[in-house]
């Protein structure tokens, strides 16, 4: 089966390098949101610096509630000796689950496999298919690249925090949109319940008359000051000043 949106993701046992995974008490145990990538091959240049990514970006996944697990047809072995390779070179430790498919069994299942690239076996091997998997273990997002192209890792991120946005407001997220950038109101509010939801929204006007473009600034972004922030401006201003006479 290809898991594609929408899907609830099966469960599945496997050997990993943080011990055996069983794949719902693994989902169930963490923060709410799980990311799931497979990778072509251990021990290979794109693949180093791919995994080398996400083990440098981590804590960015960890302050999203998103925990990383990856996958490839290498054994649990390979994936431990190849994480020192990939520490040594992007100088960040790999601190999540790479999960032992060496038989090939998750990577046909889930249709992950590139008919076109072979191992020195003669073997396919998969594509770079990323699944981003809700707190309802339900398939939110996939993505998929072939194996001469890394992915990247800023692009993922965006894509979870599109994602959970619009977990918690009725709002889509418009081309290129970056987080705190203004944001589409859903057309399953009216005027009326955007207006009440989102005082102060844009509606642009179309040739075609019709009032579906509105827009809205990102209602994750906090839009008052904290209490204590002049504090704050005069003890940075402050520290300025006395940071500047020191120089003189």
């Amino acid at each position: 089966m290809a898991l594609t949106i929408g899907d609830a993701v099966p469960d599945f046992v496997a050997a990993s390098t943080k011990g055996e995974i069983r794949f719902h008490k693994f989902l169930d145990d963490g923060p709410g949101w799980t990311m799931l990538f497979s990778h072509p091959r251990d021990f290979t240049p794109v693949c180093t610096t791919e995994l080398g990514e996400f083990a440098r970006h981590k804590s960015a996944f960890d302050a999203l509630g998103v925990q990383l697990v990856a996958l490839s047809c290498d054994t649990a072995s390979d994936h431990a000796e190849w994480c020192k390779d990939i520490e040594a070179f992007k100088g960040a430790p790999v601190d999540f689950a790479i999960i032992d498919d060496s038989d090939r069994t998750l990577a046909t299942r889930f249709r992950m496999l590139d008919p076109d690239e072979k191992d020195e076996s003669k073997l396919p091997v998969p594509v770079r298919s990323v699944f981003f998997i809700g707190p309802d273990k339900r398939v939110r997002a996939t993505i998929c690249y072939p194996p001469l192209v890394g992915r990247n890792v800023p692009e993922l991120l965006r894509v979870i925090r599109a994602l959970q946005l619009g977990d918690a407001h009725p709002v889509a997220t418009p081309v290129n949109w970056q987080p705190g950038d203004r944001v589409m109101i859903q057309p399953s509010l009216s005027d009326e319940e955007a207006a009440a939801r989102f005082p102060g929204f844009t509606k642009h006007e179309v040739p075609s008359g019709k009032g579906y473009i509105r827009m809205t600034d990102d209602p994750s972004v906090p839009t008052t000051a904290p209490a204590d922030a002049p504090e704050l401006a005069a003890s940075a201003a402050a520290a300025g000043a006395s940071a500047g006479a020191g120089s003189t």
